[in-house]
């Protein structure tokens, strides 16, 4: 059996270390728990390394508020909710999340304040949505609700990461033919063309000497290419790189009515939330922008925010910013009219929701043909620039 320190709370509320000898951490954590302490991050092997625990995806989210809310309704008390979501996660980070927030409620604290102690496992809108739901007496509700949101956004980042996949392997392996084609054939060509003399094409010399610079310095090739990758990386970070790149991603021909119908499907499904849930229009304006990942968008969003506070109703920033598909705003508008905005602002988010699964479909689809075409065309370019020297020695040869 193996040895495990975990960091606990005893029932004087006093923070202490534990060290357990156990076959399993779950075991360990069951031990002390019948000890009548709390435990409170993630088990240390004793000689060993910390477990790391990992991001918190959207599926993990949505199947823990899946399961609070049904913990919640059959009536266990939150402490002991926690503890038994945190015994059935696999996600060690969400894990040690779920131990520190039990600890937190049992010494007085709310639910969402516990949750705000853990950002990287828990987003600010799932907190907000707990604290509207322990204000409401309808926190089960509110976990139900971001359940149906992790899960959809969940499904929306898949769907989107399935249909890049495809063109991203068929670049790699165009990457890798044209790669072979100029270090091992043309080099051999080249070679043959130096010993008979012959006077190069243009496209042919440029071909030899792609190919002599890719053998002879390959090596600056490849620091050329990493200090373009965190030159980039490093750039989208800044404030002027994430505005450039929103930019290009709502404007980029084929990807660009992708992105805008993604952010509209966002959108409209994480403001229906929350203003189903309770939170007050301002707050759910700014919250819903905060959730929006292309910069471009979240600012606009959260600019709206002084109008609605004007008393200005949200459709008409909302379609002055000229970002999202005219049906939104329109929909919106009918909501505000009728009251009834969280209702259509849902039936907005299903429609969207479809439109980007046909989106993906219909793009993996243009892709496959696209992709072969440019496949050939620069491989058989390369093919053409090696041969038809050769080629037009034979004619000299036959004429002569």
């Amino acid at each position: 059996m193996a040895k495990y320190s975990f960091k606990v709370v005893d029932s004087a509320g006093k923070s202490q270390k534990k060290t357990v000898e156990a076959k399993s951490e779950e075991a360990a954590r069951a031990k002390l728990k019948s000890d009548g302490y709390s435990v409170a991050g993630v088990g240390k092997e004793v000689g060993g390394k910390k477990k790391r625990g990992g991001k918190v995806t959207d599926r993990d989210l949505s199947v823990f508020c899946k399961q609070f809310a049904a913990v919640l309704r059959a009536g266990v008390p939150i402490i002991s909710a926690l503890d038994m979501m945190g015994e059935q996660m696999t996600n060690k980070t969400l894990q040690a999340a779920l131990a520190e927030a039990a600890t937190y409620v049992q010494k007085g604290g709310t639910l969402a304040d516990a949750m705000r102690q853990n950002p990287k496992a828990f987003p600010d809108m799932l907190s907000n949505m707990v604290a509207a739901g322990e204000m409401s007496g309808k926190l089960e509700i509110s976990f139900e609700r971001m359940a149906v949101q992790f899960e959809k956004d969940g499904a929306i980042k898949s769907k989107i990461k399935g249909a890049m996949t495809y063109p991203i392997v068929i670049l790699v392996v165009v990457i890798g033919v044209v790669a072979m084609l100029m270090i091992m054939v043309v080099p051999t060509f080249s070679s043959m063309f130096e010993e008979m003399g012959a006077t190069l094409p243009k496209p042919t010399q440029v071909i030899v000497a792609i190919s002599n610079f890719l053998v002879s310095k390959w090596w600056l090739l490849l620091i050329i290419v990493a200090a373009l990758v965190v030159g980039i990386k490093f750039f989208k970070k800044t404030p002027a790189g994430q505005q450039l790149f929103g930019q290009m991603a709502l404007k980029a021909p084929i990807f660009g009515q992708l992105s805008v119908k993604t952010a509209a499907a966002t959108f409209s499904r994480t403001f229906a939330t929350l203003l189903a849930s309770g939170i007050p229009l301002i707050d759910a304006v700014e919250q819903t922008g905060k959730v929006m990942k292309n910069k471009v968008i979240r600012d606009g969003v959260i600019g709206c925010k002084a109008q609605v506070a004007k008393g200005v109703p949200l459709s008409k920033p909302i379609r002055d910013l000229d970002i999202f598909p005219a049906m939104l705003p329109s929909m919106m508008h009918i909501g505000e009219e009728t009251g009834n905005i969280e209702d259509m602002m849902e039936k907005v988010a299903d429609f969207y929701e479809e439109e980007v699964a046909v989106a993906t479909d219909a793009l993996t689809s243009m892709m496959e043909p696209l992709i072969i075409v440019v496949l050939g065309v620069t491989v058989g370019g390369i093919v053409i620039a090696i041969y038809s020297p050769i080629l037009s020695m034979y004619d000299a040869v036959d004429n002569y």
